[in-house]
């Protein structure tokens, strides 16, 4: 028998220990994992959907033609069997990137998006290329402006919209966006941000996801490598990959957990031709991006 007393205190010191934070290992950052549909090409979503958390992932971002077509299947299978098939598979539909119909054409895509719950649709920019100092930011003036409109409708559908620094493109260096950032008119505008666009700078880099901070909506695990433009043999294409080619990804995972970021977390590549998976069959894909989770995972941060 205790007295009350001891009781008492016993319960006081639990409930004291219960309040302190739990070690950091406990506590480490980990990524959001959002797993996208085109790494396995035009592969059925019925395929690839039971993939979704063996790379501890909760979420697809499902992409259209050229890269994939599984947007076009969820058209064509309707609605209610994407849904049911996304709760069959316990995955949320996190991310919809729809390149072809650029920022100023994604009305409809953003109601879609509402009906799934989707806060996120990732696309590029419009504007003109090869801009540096003041004439890149009053470009990136001007698309904050004609995005304004757009942003109103991402603000009553939930959605974010998030702009990839593309090549090629307005939004092609870490100026632009980091203009785009603070000239933006909505919470509901943020970048999709892929290294692989960028110099391929590990400290400059993280940098630049100090910088944009909670601003970044989609991350890519995506480097360089021999590019992804010109057909190469396959375990030169893979160097696209984290932990094949060049990139040291530990300072930009020290920086996302230093922001703590809470946005998607993509690991990725493009092969050649778009449309095909990155390997075949769609189990040595999963492999393949999981040996990518390793590296990420066992990096210090």
């Amino acid at each position: 028998m205790i007295s009350r007393r001891h009781f008492l205190a016993a319960v006081a010191s639990a409930a004291a220990v219960s309040a302190l934070p739990v070690s950091g290992a406990e506590t480490k950052w980990k990524p959001k994992y959002i797993l996208g549909s085109c790494m396995f090409g035009e592969t059925d979503v019925h395929e690839i959907m039971p993939e979704v958390h063996k790379i501890g992932a909760t979420a697809i971002d499902i992409w259209p033609r050229v890269h994939g077509n599984q947007r076009e299947q969820l058209d064509e299978m309707g609605e209610d069997v994407f849904r049911a098939l996304l709760e069959k598979h316990d995955v949320s539909l996190g991310c919809i990137t729809q390149y072809k119909l650029g920022p100023f054409g994604l009305k409809d895509e953003m109601q879609l998006a509402r009906r799934f719950g989707c806060p996120v649709i990732v696309t590029g920019a419009k504007g003109p290329k090869g801009l540096s100092g003041s004439e890149l930011k009053a470009a990136v003036g001007v698309f904050a402006e004609q995005m304004k409109p757009h942003l109103e409708i991402a603000e009553e559908t939930g959605v974010t919209i998030a702009i990839e620094n593309h090549g090629g493109n307005l939004m092609d260096s870490a100026d632009a966006l980091r203009y785009l950032m603070d000239l933006r008119s909505s919470d509901n505008l943020g970048v999709a941000l892929a290294p692989y666009h960028l110099d391929q700078d590990p400290e400059m880099l993280a940098k630049l996801i100090r910088d944009l901070g909670d601003k970044i909506a989609m991350f890519y695990a995506w480097q360089h490598g021999m590019g992804c433009m010109t057909k190469l043999p396959k375990e030169q294409e893979l160097l696209q990959m984290p932990g094949r080619g060049d990139l040291d990804f530990g300072p930009l995972m020290t920086a996302l957990s230093e922001i703590n970021y809470q946005g998607w977390f993509e690991i990725f590549m493009h092969p050649v031709p778009r449309g095909v998976p990155i390997l075949e069959p769609t189990s040595a894909a999963t492999e393949e991006i999981n040996r990518a989770r390793a590296y990420l995972e066992g990096l210090k941060t």
